[in-house]
């Protein structure tokens, strides 16, 4: 059975133990993952024995290359791709459909609702997510791939720094030699936070030159052919290395690798997070960890699971996070070591291999 194929049986027993007869599937990226069309504008109703895609004509080839054991309904100009959604769901005269409420709008529901008055909606969350927690073959090789890409990028791009470098210019510099790679471009817009850039965990991109201060964030990750993500970051130091900022990194560092060590089936998912507070709290930097220690990644790059406080589920082989404690001080700087890792049956495999003690951040 080919793994989309498979995918949408195992969706299919959650709905059976939902007892929901039908879900129509609006989020473009689990559309791709039970279907593999990436081409977006496409919706996909399944119920217990069928399965259908919703498009338009731009697709049509596409669906009946990618997807030849689906059928496929094509709309014209006349109709939203959610009324023709509607109206098919209607002909199957279904006593309740499933809708994705993290992605249907309140528009998309009303055409539903007006569409099919003899049908319950019944809101659902993560039922898909739910099954991409877990990475088949296929998608751990895929994760592989977009990590070997960004390395290689990070590489090249740490070996010829130069000081007039700028934030947005090497961020458009890293896109471009992640396409040349093969890769569809950045997994998200890179984080280049030059100095106290850094204090700012999402610091938007500015024209700050690299030779502005002596420490720089790089917070990067590429999506491979198929659409799927890696995410890493790593800090560039330019000098002597002041001993506060010593202090940091390495508590960073020794956070990192201890909520690593912790990582195996079945250890829930804030104890990850737990392991590394302790770590950073022990060092009087406690209030400067400001956020969660990692999250799962795919096609998407926040999946579950969140690797955070009161995150009560439990890991699984097959999971693919991040781990990336980070502490932040404003008006000076920011430091964040983060590595994509693949929980394994007896622990975990760290997927990512750029060196990240102190002295291999520097660069002269």
């Amino acid at each position: 059975m080919d793994r989309p194929s498979a995918r949408r049986s195992k969706l299919r027993r959650l709905l059976k133990r939902d007892r929901l007869p039908g879900l129509l599937v609006t989020n473009f990226t689990n559309v791709q993952y039970l279907t593999g069309f990436a081409g977006g504008d496409t919706f996909l109703l399944i119920t217990g024995d069928d399965e259908i895609l919703i498009s338009d004509t731009r697709y049509e080839t596409d669906l009946s290359n990618l997807c030849p054991d689906m059928k496929a309904e094509i709309r014209g100009p006349s109709k939203t791709t959610i009324q023709a959604a509607a109206e098919i769901a209607a002909k199957r005269k279904l006593p309740s459909l499933g809708f994705e409420s993290g992605s249907l709008t309140v528009s998309m529901h009303g055409t539903l609702d007006r569409t099919l008055p003899k049908t319950e909606l019944v809101a659902t969350e993560g039922l898909v997510e739910e099954l991409r927690e877990i990475k088949d073959a296929d998608e751990i090789a895929a994760i592989r791939r977009a990590v070997e890409i960004a390395e290689k990028v990070f590489n090249r791009f740490k070996a010829g720094y130069r000081g007039d470098w700028t934030e947005r210019g090497v961020a458009a510099d890293l896109e471009h030699e992640i396409r040349q790679r093969g890769g569809l471009g950045c997994a998200f817009e890179p984080i280049i936070g030059v100095g106290d850039h850094g204090a700012l965990p999402h610091a938007m991109l500015t024209d700050r030159r690299f030779d502005e201060a002596s420490t720089i964030l790089v917070d990067w990750g590429a999506r491979e052919a198929g659409g799927y993500r890696s995410d890493l970051t790593r800090i560039l130091n330019v000098g002597k290395i002041p001993a506060k900022l010593e202090k940091a990194y390495n508590a960073v560092l020794k956070a990192q690798i201890t909520s690593i060590e912790r990582i195996k089936p079945g250890v829930r998912f804030e104890q990850i997070d737990t392991a590394a507070r302790k770590v950073i709290e022990k060092a009087g930097m406690g209030k400067n960890f400001t956020h969660a220690v990692g999250h799962g990644i795919g096609l998407g790059l926040h999946e579950a699971p969140r690797l955070g406080p009161g995150q009560t589920g439990t890991l699984q082989a097959g999971m693919v996070v991040t781990v990336e404690p980070g502490v932040y001080f404003p008006g000076k700087f920011g430091i964040r070591i983060e590595d994509d890792v693949l929980v394994t049956k007896n622990g975990f495999e760290i997927l990512t291999s750029v060196p990240k003690e102190l002295s291999d951040t520097i660069v002269s």
